[in-house]
């Protein structure tokens, strides 16, 4: 048991050794504090003065800004009043107006008229011209092909708020807002369109209102008035007449939330002579600058959340603290080259024995200098290297077994079909005497050159000369009890299959075919392309396979090679030379039909196949 001063002469020399064992700690943290300390009051100084130039700033230039944009606003509606106002032709346009019932001429005069009005300003959506003594009113709309004056009849129009309100202004004027309600008196504005002017057009003989002339605008030359009027995340325009009604609002939930507010409403109305007034809103606090106009009365209100007037200021502090951060990074970065010089090399090695680990055998690291961890990477690539001899070496042997399997495999299948075309043969040659035994003799020529090729795989098309080869030697066999017909896509001939391997199937539908009645036997071979696989199918229409003997046929090719026995065994042998050439995607497959039975054979379109294969 230790006493005290043994454990505190032991606590003196761990306290000695820890600036050796944690120096890069010890560095991290000491110009983290400086840096901190330094950035900290600088933020802090800086921070506190450009927040209160920011407000200074943000109200003086927003000031300008409201005012401009609310005098070319004001400007705007000057506009759409002299539009409204006919200059020269104001006496026609009443004789018109009052003779457009009974005078055809003056109807022609108004739709000209409207038409006039109509292309003079591209933001006009539609034009209507409501006649009091007849009440009916003619429109003219943008359409797609062309501009057309129509007439209605309406005797709800002087029932109409903006009706009543044109009629009482001295002015004879009055705005519609269509911002909140779609509804204008002539029925649901399209959309864009958000307000509607009507001018009342009354006889200079006796001021009597004679017709009231409705222009129904979009939002393109607003929007433009209103884009002059630069906004940040979290800022919002609202543009009111004199009435407080809203002809532009950029957010209606927030128009909602503000107009909703007694404390904004209050504000916005106060007696006192002011620009500006603080807000609590329902994201936080704003400062809202407003403008209106002398004249018409119009008000443009734009409240600014603090949060960006202040972006100035915070964006500084957080210049600053990205700068400590800088220093700081730049100090970490000077301990951690120095340590990368000795880490380096472990990384190397820790990289290359993950990609040996992922079975890339031919990874070797680079070796540098003598001390320990060269000597690790010379001692690994020697293991790699070794490694790499050892499954090369099987993977020979493993190739040497594959080829030896389909040599055998290829053996066992070529007996049977040399058996039957020379009895073919001599049949033919006993029965008659002509040169057709010439042919059948240069066939089996043909058809033994290609079973002793070297090639394990061949063309589609290769393929096909000997089926024709081989049937034609069976049809000297059977005559016209078998029938053999093709349905080969031309971009298929140059697919890669097995040697003898249709042939194997066309010689299955012979033996359990036309060997087993007398009739007549069809047998049809098609090839064709099923999503990425290849498809070799050959059907004939005999008497068909029982479905216990189907059943014992599809058990045997899960099968092992070594244990195959049976009458099958040309089919299991085929099923496993396409399992070897091709892998687990390829095989083969046996399907009974209502009258004869088809073979398919599967293998993948591009021809993959296991590295043993030459071709």
């Amino acid at each position: 048991m230790q006493t005290f001063p043994q454990w505190l002469r032991r606590t003196g020399r761990r306290l000695r050794e820890a600036p050796s064992r944690r120096l890069v700690n010890k560095l991290i943290l000491l110009f983290t504090s400086i840096i901190i300390l330094i950035v900290s009051s600088l933020t802090v100084i800086a921070y506190k003065i450009i927040e209160r130039e920011s407000v200074a700033n943000s109200i003086a230039s927003n000031r300008s800004n409201l005012k401009l944009v609310n005098q070319n606003y004001a400007k705007y509606m000057s506009e759409l009043e002299q539009l409204s106002l006919p200059q020269i032709d104001y006496d026609p346009l009443m004789r018109a107006i009052e003779r457009e019932g009974e005078d055809y001429a003056s109807r022609l005069y108004l739709e000209d008229y409207l038409r006039s009005l109509f292309y003079a300003r591209s933001d006009l959506q539609s034009i209507y011209l409501y006649l009091v003594d007849e009440r009916k009113y003619l429109y003219v709309t943008r359409e797609r092909y062309n501009v057309t004056v129509r007439a209605a009849l309406d005797d709800g129009i002087p029932g109409q708020a903006w009706y009543e309100r044109a009629m009482a202004d001295p002015h004879n004027r009055s705005a519609q807002s269509l911002v909140l309600s779609r509804e204008t008196g002539y029925g649901t504005a399209p959309e864009g369109v958000y307000m509607a002017y009507h001018r009342v057009l009354r006889s200079l003989k006796d001021r009597q209102a004679r017709a009231v002339l409705s222009f129904y605008v979009n939002d393109s030359a607003k929007n433009a008035i209103m884009a002059d009027m630069p906004k940040t995340a979290g800022e919002h325009a609202i543009l009111l007449d004199a009435d407080d009604t809203p002809f532009h609002v950029d957010d209606p939930g927030f128009y909602s939330a503000a107009a909703g507010d007694e404390d904004f409403v209050r504000s916005l109305h106060a007696e006192e002579d002011k620009e500006r007034f603080n807000w609590h809103g329902p994201d936080g606090r704003y400062l809202v600058v407003e403008n209106v106009d002398a004249q018409d009365g119009w008000r443009l209100v734009k409240p600014i959340p603090f949060s960006e007037i202040y972006r100035t200021a915070v964006e500084a502090r957080r210049i600053s603290i990205w700068i400590g951060l800088g220093f700081l990074a730049v100090a970490v970065g000077l301990v951690i080259l120095t340590s990368n010089a000795i880490t380096r090399p472990l990384k190397r090695l820790s990289k290359e024995m993950s990609r040996f680990g992922a079975g890339d055998f031919e990874t070797v690291t680079e070796v540098r200098g003598l001390d320990e961890i060269a000597y690790l990477s010379k001692h690994f690539n020697l293991m790699a290297r070794r490694t790499n001899e050892l499954i090369n070496e099987r993977y020979k042997m493993k190739l040497t077994e594959q080829n030896a399997i389909l040599k055998a495999l290829e053996a066992e299948i070529n007996p049977h079909f040399l058996y039957n075309a020379l009895q073919a043969i001599s049949t033919k040659a006993l029965k008659s005497g002509n040169d057709d035994v010439a042919d059948m003799v240069d066939a089996l020529a043909g058809t033994l050159r290609y079973c002793i090729s070297g090639k394990d795989i061949v063309y589609l098309n290769e393929e096909l000369k000997h089926v024709e080869r081989y049937m034609m030697l069976q049809k000297a066999r059977f005559g016209s009890r078998v029938v053999m017909s093709y349905d080969i896509g031309d971009a298929l001939l140059q697919l890669s299959i097995p040697k003898l391997s249709i042939q194997s199937l066309v010689e299955n539908a012979i033996k359990h075919g036309v060997e087993k009645v007398q009739r007549p036997v069809t047998i049809a071979l098609s090839v064709y392309m099923e999503e990425d696989r290849a498809v070799i199918a050959v059907r004939d229409d005999g008497p068909g396979i029982a479905p216990d003997r189907l059943r014992e046929v599809r058990a045997s090719f899960e099968q092992a090679w070594e244990d195959r026995s049976g009458d099958s065994i040309g089919l299991r042998n085929l099923d496993a030379r396409l399992k070897l050439l091709f892998g687990g995607e390829a095989g083969l497959e046996i399907e009974s039909l209502e009258a004869g039975t088809e073979l398919r054979m599967r293998i993948p379109a591009g021809g993959r196949r296991t590295s043993c294969i030459k071709h």
